[in-house]
């Protein structure tokens, strides 16, 4: 089956109540929606999360650079098309934007493999349709909660009630002594009966900054953390390192590097104790799964970036893939659900999310949905 259309649309979702992470203020999320369709009519659909703006720029990249390499393709080719279109980005650039539209397309190509192979993506690549553990991921800064401490432990005790024991939530966002009382607060809340994430976004400019930092956290906690996220930039893989060498908390990066070569780096450098690929930015399917292969090899865990969707999938088809972040829709935040039929989204429960039995990637676009938030040029 040949590859006759492919399809991009870029969509601005707001979010429900003005919320901050510790880089940057959240009004809306911006994803990249692509549908494959093959010769017999069938179509698979992929999609990436472009930032809070930059939707247009990605959709470009698929529709000016990647689409006229997979047009008129062998639809099940998925590794060889995916060479020949990075190969295609060697002069518009092999970062950001168009790896990340590279990923949609791909993730549309394994989507459609599955639908015709009439099989959930994770028994396609090899794996299980049983629940995978997976983490409740939240902790924003969003003044509307009320105070820090108090927003924390609610938000955990609402975790909770859903039935998840492991949680994450931001630091950084404000002084160290406000983060560790919130910190504080999250453990408390927990109450001995789970694990605790804490995610920087970058928001610490020196590996000495990072790891006073963290110090405090863990010494407001008073119990092991589980891991301590992109303290540092992306770009400080020496950095990260180098810290990770000096703190007793495990490091977890790579939610923003692209392809097996930047992954090989933080590998190579000792830069993370848990490696935290995102299929939507990585290069899709067949990039993530090389990555967790890889680092399988080197004794490194994966626990995937965002795409609960999506990542579900990937850790039912790894060995070490350990948990799924996941993102109640509650909380207004991973906001790509909206565009999806009620039924399509993903179930969860006691601490697990479930894989679709459903063909693909077992998700549905809601078309009004989709056409609510659509962003065209001139609009």
């Amino acid at each position: 089956m040949t590859i006759t259309d492919i399809r991009a649309r870029a969509v601005d979702i707001p979010v429900t109540v003005p919320t901050r992470m510790s880089n940057r203020d959240l009004n809306s999320r911006h994803y990249v929606l692509v549908e494959v369709r093959d010769e017999s009519g069938r179509t698979g659909l992929g999609y990436t999360y472009a930032g809070t703006a930059g939707a247009f720029l990605t959709k470009a990249a698929v529709d000016d650079l990647l689409a006229p390499v997979y047009l008129g393709e062998d639809a099940d080719d998925a590794v060889g098309s995916w060479r020949r279109a990075y190969q295609e980005t060697l002069l518009a650039g092999r970062r950001g934007a168009v790896i990340r539209a590279l990923s949609a397309v791909d993730i549309a190509l394994w989507d459609l493999k599955a639908k015709r192979a009439g099989q959930p993506l994770a028994t396609l690549l090899g794996g299980t349709t049983a629940p995978q553990p997976a983490y409740a991921s939240g902790g924003y800064y969003r003044p509307s909660d009320g105070e820090p401490e108090q927003a924390v432990a609610a938000e955990i005790a609402f975790n909770r009630s859903q039935g998840f024991t492991d949680h994450k939530i931001k630091v950084g966002g404000l002084t160290v002594a406000e983060d560790a009382a919130r910190v504080a607060a999250a453990v408390e809340a927990i109450g001995g009966h789970g694990r605790l994430a804490l995610d920087a976004n970058n928001a610490y400019r020196s590996v000495a900054e990072a790891r006073s930092a963290i110090e405090a956290f863990e010494r407001a906690a008073a119990t092991p953390l589980w891991w301590f996220e992109e303290p540092l930039s992306p770009d400080a893989i020496a950095g990260h390192a180098e810290l990770a060498a000096r703190i007793r908390t495990p490091v977890a990066t790579g939610e923003i590097h692209q392809t097996r070569w930047e992954f090989r780096g933080l590998i190579e450098a000792g830069s993370a104790a848990i490696l935290q690929a995102d299929a939507g930015v990585v290069g899709g399917v067949t990039e993530w799964m090389r990555v967790a292969h890889t680092a399988d090899s080197f004794g490194l865990p994966m626990a995937p970036h965002w795409h609960h969707n999506l990542h579900v999938h990937l850790a039912a088809a790894t060995d070490n893939t350990v948990t799924v972040e996941y993102f109640a829709p509650e909380k207004g935040i991973y906001n790509f659900e909206t565009l999806l039929t009620e039924d399509t989204r993903l179930r969860y429960r006691d601490g697990h999310v479930l894989v679709p039995d459903r063909p693909g990637l077992g998700i549905e676009l809601d078309e009004d949905a989709v056409a609510k938030f659509e962003i065209v040029i001139g609009s």
